[in-house]
């Protein structure tokens, strides 16, 4: 093991072990390095490594402290990470997303308030007929998030927000290019909604998927076309 991946793994074994909890201060460099054996370059660069992922802050003139450790926080690296997805990688966050949301979906028809779901309801219904393919998909990431968070985890609802933005570019060049996607989109939602405000997880569940596996399907099939296309005019 590298003597950065050693340090990195002995901070990690504080926290984890509750000798270093969320919103305490490292001990002074040179006291944490001799306590856990480790050089004060390697521990610094543990340090570097560990603030950049978000688990450690390191305040100038202050010292370093453990952040809040929250999911949203330390999700954070993953949604960076996932921006520099490539065109033929999205059908795999379609995947993890067609996991993910009709699990919460189905929660969130379990655990929603009424306030919850009429902001919910709200968001559905502030969409103009004649909405740009901009509005709607910011309508769509809107819905989702809500859902998402009325799943009451902090944690899936992290791991859906992350996975929105590397699909966002597959929504709008479906909106663009298939007829009635618009019109599909907005069917779906309602019929989401309705599962939700009526508290059936599991019918909630099965339109959820029937969401996210429709964007997955076309999104399948546009990819073939294009690969077919290449090769046909290729010599």
């Amino acid at each position: 093991m590298a003597v950065t991946d050693e340090a990195i793994e002995k901070i990690k074994a504080m926290i984890v072990a509750g000798e270093l909890r969320p919103g305490d201060r490292l001990p002074r460099e040179a006291d944490l390095a001799e306590r856990l054996g480790l050089s004060r370059n390697s521990l610094r660069e543990a340090v570097k490594a560990l603030s950049l992922i978000r688990v450690l802050d390191v305040r100038q003139g202050d010292g370093t402290y453990v952040t809040s450790l929250a999911p949203t926080l330390l999700l954070d690296a993953l949604s960076f990470i996932v921006d520099f997805h490539r065109d033929d990688t999205v059908l795999e966050f379609f995947e993890v997303r067609r996991i993910l949301e009709p699990a919460a979906t189905a929660l969130a028809a379990q655990r929603m308030s009424d306030a919850d779901i009429e902001g919910l309801r709200k968001v559905l219904t502030s969409l103009p007929d004649d909405a740009t393919i901009d509005e709607l998909v910011a309508n769509d990431l809107e819905f989702h998030h809500r859902i998402a968070a009325g799943a009451g985890n902090t944690l899936l609802c992290s791991l859906i927000d992350s996975l929105s933005g590397p699909t966002t570019r597959a929504r709008i060049w479906r909106g663009l290019t298939q007829a009635g996607a618009v019109e599909k989109t907005r069917e779906q939602h309602a019929a989401i909604l309705a599962a939700v405000a009526t508290h059936q997880p599991e019918l909630a569940r099965s339109w959820a998927t029937i969401h996210v596996a429709g964007v997955e399907e076309w999104l399948h099939l546009m990819i073939e076309n294009n690969v077919r296309t290449i090769r046909n005019t290729v010599p």
